[in-house]
């Protein structure tokens, strides 16, 4: 099982909202891949997108703190 520990996602974030918006839009991006190329894995799209973010191979866009 793939445990994910959010206090260690969340570190340097300021929204959560934007760390689950970030996580939802790059495993739909991950699928729509997997599905172009005939790819077929075991591996959730979530999991592989949450991944990439705790790895910093994507960046985050958060609002400023003004607009929160």
């Amino acid at each position: 099982m793939h445990r994910v520990n959010v206090d260690e996602l969340f570190q340097g974030k300021q929204s959560k909202y934007a760390l689950v918006v970030g996580v939802s839009k790059r495993a739909r991006q991950i699928t729509r891949t997997f599905e172009e190329d005939g790819v077929v894995t075991e591996e959730k799209p979530v999991l592989l997108a949450i991944d990439e973010i705790k790895n910093h191979e994507i960046n985050l866009l958060e609002p400023d703190e003004d607009d929160l």
